[in-house]
């Protein structure tokens, strides 16, 4: 490590830690040239996963725009932010656990849409519409036809 001060190479470790949320260690060090102290961060390097859009751009994976098209379908439904929330950390979660650089968008489509079905016809068909593009009414019609009635 290249000291701020002097650039010097060598250098000791004085101490090390977890931060409070545990994804990085805090290191203080000393530099051999000038012994002054200063800090270093260690994090594991993540590698961002891509999406495969349907007209095949490519972009980032983002958590807040599937949080905030969820969140839409389910305006003025009784869901709860910590089951959004919890959904959310679970498709996080399983797509890093692919190993795959490469998602098709259509992926997290079909996940969360599984997820709205389970939780709320009218949540599930708002999403819908948007995700498949409904042109008409015969679109909401037979989708709606699609949904079993509940007891």
């Amino acid at each position: 490590m290249k000291c701020p001060f002097c650039s010097e190479f060598e250098d000791k470790v004085i101490d090390s830690r977890l931060s409070r949320d545990g994804i990085e260690i805090r290191r203080r060090r000393e530099c051999l040239g000038c012994e002054r102290r200063f800090t270093t961060y260690e994090r594991i390097e993540e590698v961002p996963v891509m999406l495969i859009k349907k007209d095949g751009r490519r972009e980032v994976f983002s958590r807040d725009k599937v949080r905030s098209g969820i969140l839409k379908a389910c305006e003025k439904r009784e869901i709860s932010i910590n089951v959004i929330e919890a959904f959310l950390d679970e498709l996080e979660r399983d797509l890093k656990e692919t190993g795959e650089k490469e998602i098709p968008s259509h992926v997290i489509g079909e996940k969360v849409m599984a997820m709205l079905y389970k939780l709320d016809g009218i949540a599930y068909v708002r999403f819908a519409s948007v995700y498949r593009e409904f042109k008409d009414v015969n679109d909401f019609v037979s989708e709606l036809k699609s949904l079993p009635a509940k007891p």
